[in-house]
C-alpha cells in the first residue's frame, strides 16, 4: 500500500480529485499548504508527489477531521530503529477519544518519515497531547532529553491540517 501527497492551490487539487473520482483522493488544508492525499495500490496519480510505502497503520483516513503530520528525518542506518518503535509501541494512541487513523510512512525518496495522524477535531488531538498516554509514548523524545536519538538525521517538524469536504 502507498501514499502520495501533492501540495497546490485548493481549486487546483479539486480539479485532480474530479478526474480521479475513481479514487479515494482527499484534500487537507493547513495554516500554509493544501494538500491532496491518495493511499492505495496503485502507483501515485499525481504528476508530482511525495510517496511513501505505509509501514504501519491503524483505522480509516475519513474525509472529515484534523490531521497532524509529524515530519522525521531518518539516517539510513537507523531505519530498522525508528520503524520498529513504531511497530511496537503500545498503541495508546489508538485508544483516545476522538482517534480516526494513523500511518507511518516511509518516504521512496529522501529520509523524512511522516507520522500521519487523524482527529476528529483540533479538541481531540489536544486532549492526546495534554493526556498521560501521549506523556508515556513520548517520555524519551521531549525537550527535557538534550540528545536527538540517534537515528534521528536533522530537525523534525509539525503541520496541522484540517479536511476538506468533497462537497464544500
Amino acid at each position: 500500500m502507498i501514499v502520495s501527497m501533492t501540495n497546490g492551490t485548493i481549486d487546483f487539487l479539486k480539479k485532480i480529485q474530479n478526474q480521479h473520482s475513481d479514487k479515494q483522493v482527499q484534500l487537507m488544508q493547513g495554516d500554509n499548504s493544501t494538500i491532496a492525499y491518495y493511499e492505495g495500490e496503485e502507483p501515485s496519480i499525481f504528476e508530482e508527489s511525495r510517496d511513501y510505502e505505509i509501514v504501519d497503520s491503524t483505522g480509516d483516513v475519513q474525509n472529515n477531521g484534523f490531521v497532524v503530520t509529524n515530519n522525521i528525518p531518518v539516517s539510513e542506518e537507523g531505519r530498522a530503529t525508528f520503524e520498529d518503535r513504531f511497530k511496537n509501541r503500545k498503541g495508546n494512541v489508538e485508544g483516545m477519544d476522538g482517534f480516526q487513523a494513523i500511518r507511518i510512512l516511509r518516504p521512496k525518496q529522501g529520509k523524512t518519515y511522516v507520522v500521519f495522524t487523524q482527529w476528529r477535531d483540533k479538541e481531540s488531538f489536544d486532549n492526546w497531547r495534554n493526556s498521560q498516554s501521549f506523556e508515556q509514548a513520548h517520555k524519551k523524545s521531549g525537550p527535557e532529553h538534550k540528545q536527538k536519538p540517534s537515528f534521528i538525521d536533522g530537525d523534525a517538524y509539525i503541520m496541522h491540517y484540517r479536511m476538506v469536504n468533497p462537497e464544500d
